[in-house]
């Protein structure tokens, strides 16, 4: 077999490792030591103790070949200096880079050479298996010092064959980011050494579902009509294990690894993943590879002949990821067979450690990066290349989507995953995929998987998971009718973001803007952006604080403390899960939610688009067509705008053209992409006209977030070619119904033809509704489970009406009022200092419940232990009676 002809997508792929020789000091005959001035904040540094260097891409590094900065060498006294604008590298040629011989200044600091990675702002990990909570990161390429390095000494290598290499023992290979502060740039250079990260297919940002379970092909089926049926939409069918034998004679060892269809429980593989091709799924499988190919295997014989391997005695076909023709039989002959029945792409699911018989050589690399250049074959199927496994180390990114392994059910493993999340975008892997609601052990909890939800509803993926256990597994239905509603909901939701997902997907690819960010890539200059890490920017706008704790028993509220960042024109936020509430920027607030909320929080000047939600067409048309599976592009949208401040969105979509499956990048003017802009000061949405869209026509559903105002339902600019739809009674009556219950004002608009822009008029300078204190203090002052009489004071120190003095002096007596939980006055003291503009605010104020309040509650706690009980009377603290 010829492996490079046979099959030469897997061993073809984008690279430029040899730099630039005018960026190169040192290397020259005699030199033990190279430097690379790849950017004037990025250099690489090389050590050999025989001369010469490596030129060939790493795991790590696979476009060396930049444009030379500006910089200045002087080789001078024994010592070689470099310096650019950002930093001055010093290395004394004497001896190695040990001992001080190789330092970096930048900032005011000084890297000095000992063979390790720092970045103190953290990466990500291999896997969360077994996780309960946080656990160690690797560096990233972000740091609160001006550097941060990556050691490249021991990573995996390809050769000029795509073949994989290995290193020469005890060189030295790094790179050092002196970005000091200026985190964008650093992730930009580090994807312009790395390479950036693939577009991902629309498909594999909605639903997925996945659980270890012996399904037959009937259970399987009846579980996709019952979602059907649940009217919530997957996208991504997930086998594990059990599609395959698992019982098998012990004398071929573990059935965990297989390839040979389960035909007790898939009678007829191929019929059954065209079904589910037909319900419009794609479908991945669970492979474990390690112990290889045994006798068992429907394909073992023909695995055999391709590799001249002696069947006589049924002898293993051995796992062996170093060995290029078993690779090339592994995909060609064995995966391939199985690819033609109907598997689209591979879940990797491997545990076996990092070593093979070549020094360096990582399994896990070498699984991962084939399988993805493999996949490629099936572009007509998947859109895109993909694959499904772990983090195997720095260049990553290059292989969606990352698998993070089984973590344990519970509110630890839960805290934990958006600051995981957030933190691998340091070192540019944007695709998680986590088991959404745990995977293994813990406790059953209705709230606890309502939040894991919402978080994957807010994640870069989302799967639903869990192990092999009949009281474990993540239908919705399986829930209280509570949580079942909100589980319902947000996996609804998650799909209308599809267009959305895409567009930043478009955006990680092509600028280097992860989809999740950390606060402080942003707003690294304020110190408080690093004081909130399960906060992330989820796009450019949208700022997600994840619940992940229990709720209040009081308040039947989860809680978080979030931090609002400043702005130059002090631009309000508001939350797009409960618009009656803005909030001033700025400062830290705690926000309370219901289980069937997530604060999700917008600034003014904020558009996103969506999929268009069910019941615009119960509005718009007489027979509205129902969710289904799968993600086929519908061409209506759901502009959600907040006012307040001028504000743009682009719209990307998928190319109409089709590109083959080595332009996996295709040109980004190629995209289908529409702007949407409005105006504050002349109150006008602008939609323009569609580049390279080719369909008649679309509905808009504009939603005005957080606006009553009834200039906002005014007449269009151009309505001779745009529309309002025409509604019946119903959908007026629905309509109203809604702008009611979402405290928004909604205008649907009939586009035809597309190829012209519309301006709507919605009110000049048209302001987001003030937060009436009093009504929304009301609402949920009277559902808090607490005494009665402590209400009177609250709503009266609120109100003002009992003459208690002015705002602050009240918001002091809140604060200090005894006998009412500590969580019902952050629920109070939230709302009464969200809106500076309301009457009566305490915005401005310290709204920290303070020590007064911990001292007291632990005195009652010491009064409750003597049979006591503490209640407040006209804001005093007074001893009830004795139990």
């Amino acid at each position: 077999m010829d492996s490079i002809s046979d099959s030469p997508e897997r061993y073809s792929f984008p690279s430029s490792p040899v730099a630039d020789a005018k960026a190169v000091v040192g290397g020259a005959d005699g030199d033990k030591f190279r430097f690379t001035v790849l950017t004037e904040r990025l250099v690489r540094y090389e050590w050999s103790d025989d001369g010469t260097f490596e030129d060939r891409a790493s795991t790590l590094a696979v476009f060396r070949k930049f444009e030379p900065p500006k910089f200045e060498v002087e080789d001078a006294k024994g010592k070689v200096t470099i310096t650019t604008k950002s930093f001055s590298l010093t290395y004394r040629k004497a001896g190695s880079f040990d001992d001080g011989g190789l330092s970096v200044a930048v900032g005011g600091e000084t890297w000095k050479y000992d063979g390790e990675s720092y970045g103190d702002l953290g990466g990500t990990s291999r896997t969360l298996d077994n996780a309960d909570g946080r656990i160690p990161l690797e560096p990233g390429v972000l740091s609160r010092k001006p550097y941060s390095v990556l050691d490249d000494s021991k990573s995996m290598l390809f050769d000029h064959k795509g073949w994989i290499g290995t290193r020469v023992d005890g060189r030295k290979d790094g790179y050092v980011f002196a970005h000091n502060g200026h985190y964008k740039s650093a992730i930009k250079d580090f994807y312009g050494l790395s390479g950036r990260q693939p577009l991902l297919p629309r498909w594999a940002l909605g639903n997925w579902w996945s659980r270890y379970h012996e399904y037959t092909a009937h259970e399987y089926k009846q579980l996709v009509r019952d979602f059907e049926h649940e009217e919530i939409p997957l996208t991504v069918a997930v086998l594990d294990m059990d599609w395959h034998k698992v019982k098998i004679p012990a004398k071929y060892g573990s059935g965990w690894t297989g390839y040979s269809w389960n035909r007790d429980l898939f009678p007829n593989p191929p019929k059954f993943l065209e079904w589910l091709r037909w319900k419009g799924l794609k479908v991945t499988v669970n492979d474990h590879p390690a112990d290889g190919i045994r006798a068992f295997e429907d394909l073992y014989q023909e695995v055999a002949n391709a590799l001249g391997h002696d069947t006589s005695k049924e002898a293993p076909i051995q796992f062996d990821c170093t060995d290029r023709k078993f690779m090339d039989a592994y995909f060609d002959v064995l995966k391939k067979r199985l690819e033609d029945e109907g598997i689209d792409f591979w879940w990797m699911d491997w545990q076996q450690g990092d070593k093979t018989k070549l020094p360096g050589v990582d399994p896990l690399w070498v699984l991962n990066h084939y399988h993805y250049l493999t996949s490629k074959r099936n572009i007509s199927r998947l859109d895109k290349p993909l694959t499904f496994s772990r983090y195997a180390g720095p260049g990553s990114h290059r292989y969606p989507i990352g698998f993070s392994g089984d973590t344990y059910i519970t509110w630890e493993s839960l805290n934990f995953q958006p600051e995981f999340t957030a933190t691998a975008s340091n070192i540019g892997y944007g695709w998680w995929s986590h088991d959404i609601g745990g995977h293994m052990f813990g406790i059953r909890s209705n709230e606890m998987m309502v939040r894991w939800v919402q978080l994957g509803c807010f994640s870069p993926i989302l799967r639903l998971h869990a192990t092999k256990d009949m009281w474990l597994s993540k239908e919705p239905w399986m829930y209280e009718d509570q949580a079942h509603k909100a589980i319902k909901d947000f996996l609804v939701f998650r799909h209308k973001l599809i267009p959305y997902l895409f567009t930043m997907s478009v955006r990680a690819s092509y600028d280097n803007e992860p989809l999740i960010q950390p606060m402080y890539w942003s707003h690294g200059d304020q110190e408080d952006s690093y004081s909130v890490p399960n906060q992330y920017y989820f796009g450019p706008q949208l700022i997600v604080a994840p619940i992940t704790s229990p709720n209040d028993k009081a308040t039947f509220s989860g809680s978080v403390k979030a931090w609002l960042p400043p702005s130059n024109t002090n631009r309000r936020y508001i939350d797009l899960f409960k618009p009656t509430m803005v909030y001033d920027s700025g400062r830290y607030i705690t926000l309370h939610r219901s289980l069937d909320q997530i604060p999700v929080l917008a600034p003014e000047g904020t558009i996103i688009a969506l999929e268009v939600p069910e019941w615009l067409y119960e509005c718009a048309v007489t027979h509205p067509p129902r969710l289904r599976h799968g993600a086929a592009k519908r061409p209506d949208i759901h502009i959600k705008l907040v006012v307040g401040a001028d504000a743009s969105f682009e719209l990307v979509e998928e190319p109409v053209a089709q590109h083959d499956a080595d332009d996996i990048h295709p040109p980004r003017n190629s995209f289908v992409s529409t702007l949407i802009k409005w105006s504050q000061k002349e109150g006008k949405l602008t939609i323009a006209p569609g580049r390279n869209d080719m369909n008649k026509e679309r509905l808009w559903l504009v939603e005005v977030v957080g606006v009553t105002d009834p200039r906002a339902a005014g007449p269009l600019f151009n309505a001779p070619v745009w529309r309002e739809a025409r509604l019946g009674k119903v959908g007026l009556e629905l309509l109203s119904e809604k702008a009611r219950r979402e405290n928004s004002t909604f205008r649907i608009l009939h586009q035809s033809p597309r190829n012209l822009e519309v301006n709507i008029g919605l009110g000049e300078d048209l302001q987001l509704d003030v937060v009436n204190i009093r009504d929304r203090v009301e609402e949920v002052l009277y559902r808090c489970e607490m005494e009665y009489r402590p209400k009177n004071t609250i709503w009266s120190l609120v109100t003002g009406d009992g003459g208690d003095g002015d705002v602050s002096e009240r918001v002091e007596k809140l604060k200090k009022l005894g006998g009412v939980p500590r969580s019902v006055k952050e629920l109070i003291l939230e709302i009464w200092g969200a809106d500076g503009r309301s009457e009566g605010t305490a915005a401005g104020l310290l709204l920290d419940v303070d020590q007064v309040q911990e001292d007291e509650d632990e005195e009652y706690d010491d009064l409750a232990l003597e049979g006591l009980t503490v209640r407040s009377v006209d804001g005093d603290t007074v001893l009830v009676h004795r139990k």
